[in-house]
């Protein structure tokens, strides 16, 4: 399982989306402000994950992006390969004596990661992420957040 800043900037964006579904469609310009990711990079992260059925785009006045599934049906690991290119899963061959220990330890890690990823959808990572802000925002109450 790759993880890149690309695939970072995805589920970013589809948080943004999650966040804001009630209001409808949502442009990419309000994501390129809200999260300070480029518009042109936007849009060729939309064009794939339009492509794999994961947003769907409305255009003309009021348009933009919305999600093409409720946000507890579409995973971390599948926005992350959608817009990386990589396999869901990868499997050690049939006779794992081919494979150095040391490449069967990270394949298995990787996968690893992919099922953790796998497990955690739009929807609870929009969910853990407002509660991570309550928790800090209450953490300390008396004092003040400076910026370091």
């Amino acid at each position: 399982m790759k993880l890149s800043t690309k695939g970072r900037h995805a589920v970013t964006a589809m948080m943004e989306l999650a966040l804001q579904r009630k209001a409808g469609p949502v442009t990419l310009a309000d994501i390129s402000a809200q999260q300070s990711i480029s518009i042109s990079y936007l849009e060729q992260l939309f064009a794939r994950l339009r492509q794999h059925g994961l947003v769907t785009g409305m255009r003309g006045p009021g348009g933009g992006y919305c999600l093409a599934r409720p946000a507890a049906e579409i995973t971390v690991a599948s926005i992350l390969a959608t817009v990386d290119d990589v396999n869901r899963r990868e499997e050690l061959p049939h006779t794992q004596g081919e494979i150095p220990a040391g490449a069967q330890m990270w394949l298995q890690l990787s996968n690893r990661i992919y099922d953790y990823l796998n497990s955690i959808t739009l929807e609870e990572a929009i969910t853990s992420a407002s509660s991570d802000t309550e928790e800090a925002r209450t953490f300390a109450p008396g004092f003040k957040q400076t910026a370091a």
